[in-house]
């Protein structure tokens, strides 16, 4: 890898034109501001670093969030920061607000003036627009405080599930009461919010089955107990539980990703392995996916006289937002951009999202933020070319604050 760059030069005034950007948010950031926030954001995004690498990254937030003389801040989770922004009133209740910083192995092909320096390495997630957002929405908080105290929290690790676990193991979120954060999304125009109820995103658990038989020459297969032939049975068999054992209303996912087995075309193998991913949008059905899984295995190699060894390796757990929190969320969405921004979902999405971890301790609201121009394609994430729009940086900033703000009044 080369070695990472400083800091692109601020943005000259050509720069910081955000055509895009509702004047109800442009309003809320003087020039300076957006200056500032930009360079963070380009800097990051052309140094990017993977989960637990997160150095320099942790290194310059911890210096952008430090300008605003937070109440406390302190280094978690190995790379992960926490800063308190004070609020109005001693003793309220404490909201929080989270921002993702780890970025991908990818190379980008984005053509950005500020393109990625470190080669294989990419912000192709727009963690560096989260991580930006989330100092920005420290910076207005501090401007106009919200009830209670507000937890800016700047995760490491969130593409490897990891992250928010290591936040929460640290104790840094004891006292909160509600929570919230946001993701980029080009399939929505700059100014559009998703904040809706129920599931958001789905389990992402692995699966690794071992087929165990006996090898042969493959001219005579009958001296043979087959784990190719198993493993073809095995897989169409699995495609069953989504189809003949989850309730039609409900999405899932059994995936195999990969299958390994044999040397040479005329030896049968004495194994063969499967791995693959399952999804699952709440916690009953994620309970019926893994254990027919291992039910399937079992039966499937008991018919080809096989054995299968079966293990299963649960990832993050279904994102669900609680309909009080997504309502604040609503509210201040509404009140900062106008009930016409509240836009659904549409669609079932079935990537995780560690947040997850987060909803199963803390009420709280996960929101998808446009990052799409209005002529602009709806490129997908963890594409090499996938670019936010710099204009969500602001929107994302505001929206969070604000919902800090309504949930520490709301809250009793």
């Amino acid at each position: 890898m080369t070695g990472h760059r400083g800091p692109p030069p601020p943005p000259a005034s050509g720069g910081i034109d955000l055509p895009h950007l509702p004047a109800s948010v442009r309003r809320l950031f003087s020039p300076g501001d957006v200056t500032s926030l930009l360079g963070l954001r380009r800097d990051l995004h052309q140094n990017p670093e993977l989960s637990w690498r997160e150095v320099r990254t942790a290194d310059r937030l911890e210096q952008a969030v430090g300008a605003l003389r937070p109440v406390s801040m302190a280094r978690v989770a190995k790379t992960g920061i926490v800063a308190r922004i004070k609020g109005r009133e001693a003793g309220a209740p404490v909201v929080a607000i989270r921002g993702d910083i780890d970025a991908l192995p990818i190379m980008e092909a984005t053509g950005l003036p500020f393109t990625s320096s470190e080669p294989g390495v990419m912000h192709a997630c727009g963690h560096d627009v989260h991580a930006t957002w989330a100092v920005g929405a420290a910076l207005l908080l501090s401007r106009t405080p919200a009830r209670g105290d507000v937890i800016v929290i700047l995760q490491p690790a969130e593409e490897v599930g990891e992250g928010a676990t290591a936040i929460i193991k640290s104790g840094a979120l004891s006292e909160v009461r509600a929570i919230f954060g946001g993701h980029v999304d080009r399939r929505f125009e700059v100014g559009q919010v998703v904040a809706d109820a129920g599931p958001l995103a789905a389990s992402a658990d692995t699966f690794a089955i071992e087929l165990v038989g006996e090898g042969a020459h493959g001219a005579r297969p009958h001296e043979s107990a087959d784990p190719v032939v198993g493993a073809g049975a095995l897989i169409m068999a699995l495609q069953t539980i989504v189809s003949r054992r989850l309730n039609p209303a409900t999405p899932g996912v059994v995936t195999v990703g990969s299958v390994h087995a044999g040397t040479a075309p005329n030896i049968i193998p004495d194994r063969a392995m499967l791995t693959g991913t399952v999804r699952s949008v709440d916690p009953a059905s994620r309970i019926l996916l893994n254990d027919e899984i291992k039910r399937i295995a079992g039966g499937v190699a008991a018919a080809h006289g096989l054995k299968a060894r079966v293990k299963l390796q649960l990832g993050t757990p279904p994102l669900v937002n609680a309909a009080q929190p997504t309502g604040w969320a609503r509210q201040a969405v509404a009140g900062l951009l106008g009930e016409p921004a509240l836009v659904p979902l549409g669609f079932t999405n079935m990537a995780g999202e560690d947040f997850a971890f987060y909803l199963e301790k803390i009420p709280g609201c996960f929101l998808r933020i446009g990052a799409r121009e209005p002529d602009g394609a709806a490129i997908a994430a963890h594409s090499p070319k996938f670019h936010p729009a710099e204009e969500s940086i602001f929107v994302g900033a505001a929206v969070l604050a604000a919902a800090a703000r309504v949930a520490g009044e709301e809250l009793s």
